[in-house]
């Protein structure tokens, strides 16, 4: 196991040499740690490294799988099979998985499926909005759960909510108000669960202002599930979200193993977070260590093992039932099971849930990403795409230092989401401008303008928000695999915040056909960054800004 698990996490260097090792934990353990310090190094080191540019001779041509594929299983077709050593693998069918294009497609089907819940509402957000349309929300919320109570047979539908506390506290009016009825009225079917960072406690959260105390960490996660449907999205529960701000959104549908994981994972944050009262007062769980008045250490090693917990359960289950489901009689054939009804059909596709909460030593994500990023081989696409380009240095390195394309599809500054801001915060778009005019100049600096290229999302009227991956692989031009959640590739995501995505790993002809078509609306709203791009009056950066966002890009 300790093999295993340090050869997912470790560079394809160390994958190489602890499968010269199988006999050896002990070494192998090491080979892992010292791979994850070389990791933490490289974050910190501003220069790139150029040990990451012989990426493309340590890479093995087809990515090599930590544990040996089952041949008796449609699993053991994809390449990809090696996220199963790291987190739970869900094996379903492509017409269950349905992806949107647009904001208010998405704001109706939240409102659709929660009239139609009889069992569970699991919300995982940000923050919830105060406008109109978030009030309508919580109407259909509010509507749903009386009609529970005057059924002649009375549900027992839950709602569980889970924000993060400081931006859901700021302000006068704010998401806990607008959910104070629900708590009010319906005490026993309603949680709202408000997750604060432990990293901002003591004199720092007395001194830091409310617009900029969330910079220290948030609840990012963007869960959104209704019975045994699963909607996964980088999208806030705000107005904006819901009428002019493009972002990602995928419908799993009659999922009820990544359903129950979801549930589970976002009930076990919750259990870390603070409780919201009728009272708008806020209470920790009986038991659990306080998020900022308790010891940090002693915090976050509860959060950990609540949170693994989930994670390990769930990868238990799924081995059980992948056993069960495929091997459970040898000598039946997988249409003779299925037509008995023994088993399900075979899945053509396999989710993949990704979960990064570094301040918990959580990195899973980190590891899956940097893992493709590495292994995507020559004649590989891959289009990558985020609101707020602000790549860790990891990302960077492996992006400049292997042999696959990119597109990689940013905001312009008229379309990023601080655009026209008050104070400070109203600079944020230029610092982005310069830290993406910085890596167009390192691309061009080792002539990679043919391999790497940028592009500015724009469209009048609407905001960006948008962030993922699609990989297509040499030869094929529908993708094989696509990231889709709430992580921005940023040091934000990567050290700071709570993130879940998941990866989609599809065989299915149609549902790469829905992927490349999102894919391809999203960089229709493009134009291609040059020299010339940075020529225009609107992204020239003042000097002041320049100066500091080398202090600040972290916290952006």
């Amino acid at each position: 196991m300790a093999a295993a698990a340090a050869a997912a996490a470790g560079p394809v260097l160390w994958r190489r040499l602890l499968g010269l090792l199988p006999g050896r934990p002990g070494l192998a353990a090491l080979l892992g740690r010292l791979s994850d310090r070389l990791g933490r190094n490289r974050d910190r080191r501003r220069r790139r490294s150029p040990w990451l540019l012989l990426a493309p001779l340590l890479s093995p041509t087809v990515p090599q799988v930590t544990s040996p594929p089952c041949c008796l299983c449609p699993e053991g077709v994809h390449r990809f099979q090696w996220i199963r050593n790291l987190v739970p693998e869900f094996g379903v069918c492509s017409s269950h998985v349905r992806v949107l294009s647009s904001p208010a497609e998405f704001f109706e089907l939240m409102k659709g499926q929660i009239k139609v819940a009889k069992r569970r509402v699991v919300m995982a957000s940000l923050y919830l909005g105060t406008g109109p349309l978030e009030q309508e929300l919580v109407d259909c919320l509010e509507s749903t759960l009386e009609k529970s109570l005057q059924a002649k047979f009375p549900s027992d539908l839950k709602v569980s909510i889970l924000l993060d506390f400081t931006r859901g506290s700021r302000g006068r009016k704010n998401s806990r108000t607008m959910l104070l009825p629900l708590l009010q009225r319906f005490p026993e079917q309603v949680r709202v669960s408000l997750f604060h960072t432990p990293n901002l406690r003591g004199l720092l959260r007395l001194l830091i202002p409310e617009r900029f105390n969330e910079t220290i960490g948030l609840q990012h996660i963007k869960v959104y599930l209704f019975d045994n449907n699963v909607i996964l999205s980088g999208a806030n529960l705000s107005d904006a979200y819901f009428t002019n701000r493009q972002d990602r959104y995928v419908f799993l549908q009659d999922c009820p193993e990544i359903a129950d994981f979801f549930t589970e994972l976002v009930d076990a944050v919750g259990d870390v977070s603070l409780q919201l009262q009728g009272d708008d007062t806020v209470q920790v769980v009986e038991g659990m260590v306080h998020p900022y008045k308790g010891d940090r250490a002693a915090y976050c090693r509860a959060a950990n093992k609540r949170v693994m917990d989930v994670i390990n359960s769930a990868k238990a289950r799924q081995q059980v039932l992948h056993a069960q489901t495929f091997h459970g009689d040898s000598l039946l054939t997988q249409e003779d099971a299925a037509a008995a009804g023994d088993r399900r059909p075979a899945p053509d596709t396999w989710i993949y849930p990704l979960i990064q909460m570094k301040p918990f030593e959580i990195q899973i994500d980190e590891i899956v990403t940097e893992t493709l990023l590495t292994e995507a081989e020559r004649g590989a696409k891959v289009y990558l795409t985020t609101g707020y380009f602000n790549l860790t240095q990891a990302y960077m390195d492996l992006v400049l230092g292997t042999r696959a394309e990119y597109q990689i599809l940013l905001a312009s500054p008229e379309v990023n989401g601080f655009f026209g801001a008050k104070g400070v915060a109203g600079a944020i778009p230029a610092a982005y401008v310069h830290i993406e005019r910085q890596f167009y100049g390192e691309v061009c600096s080792l002539g990679q303008q043919e391999r790497v290229r940028l592009q500015e999302y724009w469209r009048r009227g609407w905001t960006f928000h948008a962030k993922g991956l699609w990989l297509y692989l040499a030869g094929s031009s529908l993708p094989c695999l696509t990231l889709i959640g709430s992580p921005n590739f940023g040091y934000r995501s990567v050290h700071r915040d709570l993130e879940a995505q998941i990866a989609i790993v599809t065989e299915s002809r149609a549902l790469q056909q829905q992927l490349h078509q999102e894919q391809e609306q999203l960089y229709l709203c493009s134009g291609v960054v040059s020299s010339a791009t940075f020529e225009q009056p609107s992204r020239q950066v003042k000097l002041w800004v320049k100066m500091v966002t080398p202090l600040i890009k972290n916290f952006f």
